[in-house]
């Protein structure tokens, strides 16, 4: 039995390629229970998302399978095989084992360590085992994945640095104050990233939070939705008083907070550490208000070269995760190279098991006045030798990987088993 995985992604598809063979909606259930129902597909999973489509399936034959998949695709999604079939790729077996850990532990995601592609394959599993299109093998692979991903987080540090504005936002933010729950906060203006910095820190534990907006209905309304004040703008310096953390991103043309306001702010607030976050273009905040003692202020350009620097060490930990994936591909790989085993094994066994009653009932007959302990004992002599001569066989069929095909050969022939008996 074979591993396939056909699929394609942000770095080999467009957005409209990727729009048009998405399985969204009823079409996810539609599709794997079609799938599955391929020629030489017996178990099949989907994983559908706005950066990839995968299908992974345990086949007979994969280039038949593969073929299969594909013409599936172009006429479940009517789209002629030569319009995508360029960006798909397709890996079998040990290749395809490593695709999926990897696309588990996020080393495939366009932001590397991110955490929701778990999750997503995850859903992708739990939906393929609700609809029953998986197997052993699949299920194996599946929870190996996850197992796999998880492994990595723990033991590497490929999620812990920020590579988005707003993260890096809060990972400054804590490197200023250590904690971040008792501190106020200030939103200043309702630009999209600004906002959504904004419910980073409310859930890293900040809790005092101010609204100022050059409209004064939407700083309520934003101050609502984060449980906090609406401070009209004209007033936002006399707040700043009161303030650990801004955030700025009002879209004004100009400077709106200057250094002589600053400091006066400063002042009266015995120069308690404050950090400026201005996320605006063209910016908002002087920046020569950075010269004061205890003021940190930091603009988009600032936050970028945190992020540059964070994905540089994302890349460098992604090496480490690539060992302790290369690991677990081994563990999986030759886990499935015993399946081969099994059916010989089987066989194996049931021989020596026909074998051992044939000569029990030969003893019996000749010794009908044994009594029944004598009798009990010869049985368990008779197990304990089949066990014995049986471990060694057993355990090469099952360890020998590379020579796991002769020893094969040579068992069937040593043994007289044929393949009737093996099924």
């Amino acid at each position: 039995m074979n591993i396939l995985v056909i699929g394609l992604n942000h770095k080999t598809a467009s957005v409209e390629i990727r729009e048009r063979l998405a399985f969204n909606g009823p079409k996810l259930e539609e599709g794997l229970l079609a799938i599955r129902q391929l020629k030489g597909v017996k178990e099949a999973a989907l994983l559908s998302t706005c950066n990839r489509v995968e299908i992974y399936a345990s086949v007979s034959d994969v280039t038949t399978a593969a073929d299969a998949v594909k013409d599936f695709i172009s006429a479940f999604h009517d789209i002629v095989r030569p319009e995508f079939e360029k960006t798909l790729y397709v890996y079998q077996t040990e290749d395809a084992t490593r695709h999926v850990f990897r696309v588990a532990s996020s080393l495939d995601s366009m932001i590397i360590g991110e955490p929701q592609i778990l999750g997503q394959l995850k859903d992708a599993f739990e939906f393929a085992l609700s609809k029953k299109t998986t197997g052993v093998i699949l299920n194996r692979l599946m929870k190996k994945a996850i197992s796999t991903a998880k492994r990595v987080r723990t033991e590497t540090r490929i999620a812990e640095n920020a590579v988005s504005i707003s993260f890096a936002a809060v990972e400054l933010a804590k490197k200023i104050f250590t904690e971040l729950a008792g501190k106020s906060f200030m939103l200043l203006g309702a630009g999209e990233m600004a906002e959504l910095a904004a419910r980073h820190l409310i859930n890293n534990g900040v809790t005092d939070v101010k609204v100022a907006n050059r409209t004064y209905d939407r700083a309520c309304e934003l101050a609502q939705d984060f449980c906090g004040c609406a401070v009209r703008f004209e007033d936002f310096v006399h707040e700043l008083v009161n303030t650990d953390i801004l955030i700025c991103s009002t879209g004004a043309p100009s400077f709106i907070l200057f250094r002589d306001q600053m400091q006066k702010v400063m002042k009266e607030r015995k120069h308690r550490p404050v950090f400026l976050i201005d996320i605006s273009v063209p910016r908002n905040i002087d920046p020569e208000i950075n010269k004061i003692d205890n003021v940190y202020l930091y603009n988009v350009d600032d936050l970028q070269e945190v992020i540059e620097t964070n994905i540089l060490e994302r890349k460098k930990e992604a090496t480490k995760a690539e060992t302790i994936i290369n690991e677990e591909v081994e563990k999986f790989t030759h886990w499935a190279a015993t399946l081969d085993s099994v059916p010989v094994i089987v066989a194996l066994r049931q021989k020596a098991d026909d074998i051992k009653r044939e000569e029990i009932e030969r003893f019996r007959n000749r010794f009908p006045d044994l009594d029944k302990d004598k009798m009990e004992a010869v049985e368990n002599l008779a197990n304990s030798l089949t066990n014995k001569l049986m471990h060694n066989p057993t355990v090469a069929l099952r360890e020998s990987v590379e020579d796991r095909e002769m020893i094969t050969i040579i068992i069937k022939k040593l043994y007289g088993i044929d393949g009737e008996n093996e099924e």
